[in-house]
């Protein structure tokens, strides 16, 4: 796991953290996996600070889950409001419901008639669009990028690489390379498509996050996947823009990250942000693609779109529009990409910047080779962490910088950032580290 704690380190931790893991370990067992070499236990927070358990706070530049920041008080107001009044599942005439699918699809372009519908996680999202592309198409094939992470079902895991070996692709699935220079990303679409076919797989969907996250962050150039689009319907299959990271307004321009590319999707997919924290989540879609899907496949989900949700989701959209939180992203991303960028030209360590709105990648190589370093990454996340500053990593080496803030954070907060991610950097250049530990 990326960034993740080993226990080599649990000597050195107080009692009290010790303990607490060990607890941790014992009854939820070896599948969670916690951040950081030192774990930290957080007590509260609010906007984009943490605070853990002696009141420190930590400068929160890596949770996207909470898009308009931690226990924001209108969300919280909204939610509290109805889980006081009422709570119950989808069959039951709501207005909440039916006002906020309204909202949503409103700020949706897939050029034409399109219709929502809601499930609690993004994994189960994902799965619901398979579901609905597998049964339109009649295939069972499908495309993603070579390090994609799209979920942890079942199904969506069979389509995520980035989970690793343990997790084997399904024999339906065709990965690609990431975008890049250098890479003819819709010619390796192409290629894809046609060796499934050749095997005698019908193609179904190619699957896609807007800004290829788990891949090392490449969002650019902007348009880039345009052809894809055309290349994937003439194989017969349908474009599923995976927006969980890149969706509600992340990057800046634009409510979803497939509109940067001026592309119309056939099937969108959100979840983490949507709630600020709470289950919900869900996808769009094309009206023929769901009315053919809900006459002849039962579909029900129990807690998916449940009343106090909803009010967390709907005020999550009041919070964005009545903050102005993209035009903030679009601002304070633009400040935060050139600060990480001015300190890349100053470090050895840094290399290329990449990034849209309030999320932003950042390599990190060694200096003597020039190769990627997923040990310097970690150290440098380490290093923050110590400091009281969260970022993660990302990418196949695990040494890209991962910045992701909540959607408030503001330049006095990049600053912040800037100067503690300056003072680990200088720690770091020349230094070596001792390798890694094993696989």
């Amino acid at each position: 796991m990326v960034n993740g704690y080993d226990g080599a380190r649990a000597a050195g931790l107080p009692p009290a953290t010790r303990e607490l893991i060990q607890r941790r370990e014992a009854a939820l067992g070896s599948a969670y996996r916690l951040f950081y070499a030192d774990p930290v236990e957080f007590a509260r927070g609010a906007g984009v600070y943490l605070y853990d358990a002696s009141g420190q706070p930590y400068l929160d530049a890596y949770n996207n889950v909470p898009s308009v920041g931690h226990s924001h008080p209108h969300v919280t107001e909204a939610v509290g409001r109805q889980l006081a009044t009422l709570n119950t599942h989808t069959r039951y005439l709501t207005d909440g419901l039916v006002s906020y699918a309204e909202r949503l699809l409103a700020t949706h372009q897939l050029g034409g008639p399109a219709q929502a519908m809601f499930t609690c996680t993004g994994s189960e999202a994902n799965d619901l669009a398979l579901r609905i592309a597998r049964h339109y198409t009649g295939g069972t094939g499908v495309i993603v990028t070579a390090n994609a992470y799209h979920g942890v079902t079942a199904a969506v895991a069979e389509l995520s690489p980035s989970l690793g070996t343990g997790v084997p692709l399904g024999p339906h699935v065709r990965v690609v390379p990431a975008p890049a220079p250098g890479v003819n990303f819709a010619a390796s679409v192409a290629w894809a498509a046609a060796d499934l076919r050749r095997h005698g797989v019908r193609l179904a969907a190619f699957l896609a996050d807007s800004l290829f996250s788990s891949d090392g962050v490449r969002p650019d150039p902007a348009g880039f996947l345009a052809p894809v689009t055309d290349i994937v319907h003439q194989a017969g299959g349908l474009y599923i823009a995976d927006e969980v990271q890149s969706g509600f307004w992340r990057s800046g321009t634009h409510a979803w990250g497939y509109q940067r590319h001026g592309i119309a999707p056939d099937l969108v997919t959100m979840g983490k942000p949507m709630g600020n924290g709470l289950p919900i989540a869900g996808l769009v879609g094309r009206r023929e693609l769901l009315d053919g899907f809900g006459r002849t496949a039962r579909y029900f989900n129990t807690f998916g779109g449940n009343p106090v949700c909803v009010a967390a989701a709907a005020a999550v959209l009041d919070v964005i529009e009545g903050e102005d939180l993209a035009a903030n992203a679009a601002d304070t991303g633009a400040y935060l990409k050139d600060a990480v960028t001015r300190l890349a030209a100053d470090s050895p360590v840094l290399g290329e910047v990449r990034g849209a709105g309030l999320y932003v990648g950042a390599d990190v190589t060694d200096p003597a080779t020039g190769a990627p370093s997923g040990d310097l990454a970690a150290a440098v996340v380490n290093g923050m962490r110590d400091r009281r500053v969260l970022i993660s990593a990302t990418g196949p080496a695990g040494n890209v910088l991962k910045i992701r803030p909540p959607l408030p954070f503001a330049h006095e907060h990049v600053d912040q950032l800037a100067a503690v991610l300056g003072e680990v950097l200088a720690g770091l250049a020349g230094q070596t580290l001792p390798p890694g530990p094993a696989a």
